[in-house]
């Protein structure tokens, strides 16, 4: 095969592999309702130290009012809803990456005794802090 050839190749399976990514993606969030079946997780960043756990949520547009958060021995569970904006209504979407609809995300924490300190929501992310309890 020539190089020239070979490029056209690489390039061709590329090219196809992204179109099979972005069909699972079109797939995986697809419009609709599902009821109360969570459709999407949310990325959480976690850290601490013997003291604590911080834990950060991904969660644009994301009402406070539409957020549940609970602590149940070693698992935290985040849950809620995301809705589209009403500006969607106006128009044809066009693109739609970030997921809406239910979400719940539950994270396995390092131990059971912790209790839930801080819990703000800003900028699109939630911010927990979990004090290990005495």
């Amino acid at each position: 095969m020539r190089p020239a050839d070979t490029h056209a190749w690489m390039l061709a399976q590329a090219i196809e592999l992204l179109q099979g990514a972005n069909q699972l993606h079109r797939q995986f969030f697809q419009l609709g309702s599902a009821g109360d079946v969570p459709r999407w997780e949310p990325p959480v960043d976690m850290y601490g130290d013997a003291q604590a756990l911080c834990l950060l949520i991904a969660l644009p547009g994301v009402a406070p009012e539409r957020l549940e958060v609970s602590l149940e021995q070693r698992v935290l569970t985040v849950y809620g809803e995301r809705s589209l904006a009403d500006d969607f209504a106006a128009g044809t979407i066009l693109q739609l990456e970030i997921p809406y609809g239910r979400f719940e995300r539950r994270v396995l924490l390092p131990h059971a005794d912790y209790g839930v300190a801080d819990m703000v929501l800003r900028n699109g992310c939630l911010r927990l802090t979990l004090e290990r309890q005495t």
